[in-house]
């Protein structure tokens, strides 16, 4: 009996020897695949306090002599600071985010929780959307904003957010709104309240995961969206992050590319922290939409 108590606990340890194996094995692979993701973005900051001259030549990641000049020069590049297309952005991105929230809340909510006819064509209608690629609606909408007048401005960017425009956030809370219990609906109309009410005082307090959700992913998109910025700004003074880091680029080759990698990783730090900060939020939201 001792030997097979013997025998028995020579394979536990054998099998808990190769599940360790296998654990250390595991987060090996995992720390090595970081690595690779993150070779990029460790080589962009490294090469931000590089002069220009040895950002190419160099095999270091380190620098050799580290230097703040791409981020002096970086900054007052254009004869205006970058600090003007931080703020640009940064109104933009604002303006987004709160156009988002409020109609596609509100869209959410008429879909989820009233009947009114036609209900499902219209929501088929506006999961079709999704499906649509943008540049095929670039020309018509280039045609419609240019008759109202609003090429070189911030209308082309920010009105159409205020118009539930963006589909896959209104879906987002549809199916988080009907999650939610219609008793409450129905204690607040006992209460007086009308449809507008109940959507303001009761759902969209309970609504918080998805509207950071929809703020977290917007704030994101918006930030770091390059196409429609340079479709209708051309003013230089009016341009957002994105298309500050492009004007580095010089089609002759002499491109800056010590200021441009210094005003981008410049450029990483609000998106991260935003990220940081919704983190708990994002998850949630994600995790529990169409969760019944």
């Amino acid at each position: 009996m001792a030997t097979a108590e013997l025998s028995t606990a020579g394979r536990n340890s054998h099998a808990c020897s190769a599940h360790r194996f296998r654990r250390v094995l595991k987060h090996c692979f995992l720390v090595l695949l970081g690595l690779g993701m993150l070779y990029p973005l460790l080589w962009m900051i490294a090469a931000s306090f590089t002069p220009s001259s040895d950002i190419f030549a160099s095999t270091s990641l380190l620098p050799a002599e580290p230097t703040l000049a791409n981020y002096v020069e970086g900054w007052n590049a254009f004869g205006l600071s970058f600090g003007q297309f931080f703020l640009n952005s940064f109104l933009i991105t604002s303006l987004c985010i709160a156009g988002n929230l409020m109609s596609c809340s509100l869209a959410a909510f008429v879909f989820a929780r009233l009947n009114f006819r036609l209900k499902k064509l219209w929501f088929a209608a506006m999961l079709l959307s999704i499906m649509l690629p943008y540049h095929v609606v670039i020309v018509p909408q280039y045609v419609l904003f240019d008759s109202f007048g609003w090429i070189n401005t911030v209308l082309p960017l920010v009105v159409p957010k205020f118009l539930a425009t963006d589909a896959f956030f209104v879906f987002l809370m549809v199916q988080f709104i009907r999650a939610l219990p219609r008793e409450l609906d129905d204690a607040a109309e006992v209460d007086g309240c009308g449809p507008f009410r109940t959507y303001r005082s009761v759902i969209l307090p309970l609504t918080l995961p998805a509207l950071a959700t929809t703020a977290a992913f917007t704030f994101i998109w918006t930030w770091n969206d390059f196409l429609t910025p340079l479709i209708y700004l051309t003013d230089p003074s009016m341009y957002t992050v994105p298309l500050g880091l492009n004007a580095f680029n010089d089609a002759t080759g002499a491109s800056s590319w010590g200021p441009m990698f210094a005003m981008a990783t410049l450029s990483l730090g609000p998106v991260l922290g935003f990220f940081i900060v919704a983190q708990k939020y994002l998850v949630r939201g994600i995790a529990t939409t169409g969760l019944k």
